[in-house]
């Protein structure tokens, strides 16, 4: 991976001391989180590519962690900014588009007729479960190209330094600094 701007490589400690290395280093440390984000992305991307393939054409990955958020049982727009890290108003717009775009409706609360409920429709929760899927699908090819074991031996890697607080749903709040 080249992350090279004027000939001078980026995203790394500009050591004084010219060469120095910390022990053990190759000097790619800052490859990790890149490549990490990289497979995420392209994971995402062919998801997505999949699911405009099966009928879903509009749907975009914020879409996909705000269907999330919104859950089976429905949520209130507060309750999805909460459980993106983002405001009621962010929540209120990506759910006025899900709306428009038929993967949820505003349905009014049975435990409290002050309040309105975001609930999935039927084409939000087929788009969520071609997702799981797909996913599944898109772990395969993995596991064929890297090999089962490989594959299984960095998904345990990975658990082993994520600490279990990180699956969140929060990650567009976290990318947007929220």
């Amino acid at each position: 991976m080249d992350n090279v701007v004027d000939d001078k490589k980026v995203n790394q400690v500009d050591d004084s001391r010219k060469g120095v290395q910390p022990p053990e280093s190759d000097g790619r440390g800052y490859e990790l989180p890149l490549l990490l984000f990289a497979g995420f992305r392209t994971l995402i991307d062919q998801l997505h590519a999949e699911l405009a393939r099966q009928g879903h054409p509009d749907a975009r990955p914020a879409h996909g962690f705000a269907m999330q958020a919104i859950g089976m049982q429905g949520a209130s727009a507060s309750e999805v900014g909460r459980r993106l890290g983002v405001s009621k108003q962010a929540a209120g717009k990506t759910i006025d588009r899900l709306i428009a775009l038929g993967y949820a409706a505003r349905t009014d609360d049975p435990a409290d007729a002050r309040r309105k409920l975001v609930r999935l429709t039927p084409h939000g929760i087929d788009a969520l479960a071609r997702s799981a899927a797909i996913f599944e699908e898109l772990h395969a090819e993995w596991a064929r190209q890297l090999g089962t074991r490989r594959l299984r031996a960095m998904e345990d890697d990975l658990r082993a330094i994520v600490p279990p607080e990180a699956f969140r749903l929060d990650a567009a709040g976290w990318m947007g600094g929220s």
